[in-house]
């Protein structure tokens, strides 16, 4: 896990977990570590996808069809430290990929706040939002509206400081 410089609001440690394939929801990821100096850690599961797009594409389809959950790296720090999560994943076939599942199976989000956050070419936010609502609504955490990530830095900024995550240093 790397460490930022801790937030700078009252809110509580703020930590960033995400999942990314190509890079894209990465780059998201570093951009709100950068604009909120939370700690961040990526996601991964535990065997790789198969490289190549369509390949890696069937297998994850397969995953949601199927409700497969796979078995991720055990890499998450103590959740108990951190009073809100942001929580990143690119959306496929409009829901969040079946690896963020498996995070709320073995990770115990109750009491946290979950801010999801969403790279996609087109799908909205609003999407995924019903699947995010129900794994944090079933492991007892709030949830706030996510937010889709399209290189504009000046709107997440703005969706930051909404949520009283900016770091104002």
């Amino acid at each position: 896990m790397q460490r930022a410089h801790a937030a700078s609001n009252n809110a509580g440690r703020t930590l960033i977990i995400y999942f990314s394939m190509t890079g894209t929801t990465k780059q998201a990821a570093q951009q709100i570590q950068r604009d909120t100096g939370a700690d961040i850690v990526r996601l991964r599961r535990a065997q790789p996808y198969p490289s190549g797009y369509d390949r890696m594409a069937r297998v994850a389809n397969r995953e949601r069809k199927q409700n497969i959950h796979p078995a991720i790296q055990r890499n998450i720090p103590d959740l108990s430290r951190y009073k809100t999560v942001l929580i990143g994943y690119p959306t496929w076939w409009a829901q969040p990929p079946m690896v963020i599942h498996t995070l709320f199976d073995d990770y115990n989000f109750s009491g946290k706040t979950i801010i999801p956050f969403t790279t996609s070419m087109s799908t909205p936010m609003r999407d995924s939002m019903p699947t995010m609502r129900q794994l944090a609504r079933d492991d007892g955490a709030s949830i706030r509206n996510g937010f889709r990530y399209d290189n504009n830095k000046a709107a997440l900024r703005r969706f930051l400081k909404t949520n009283g995550l900016v770091n104002n240093r």
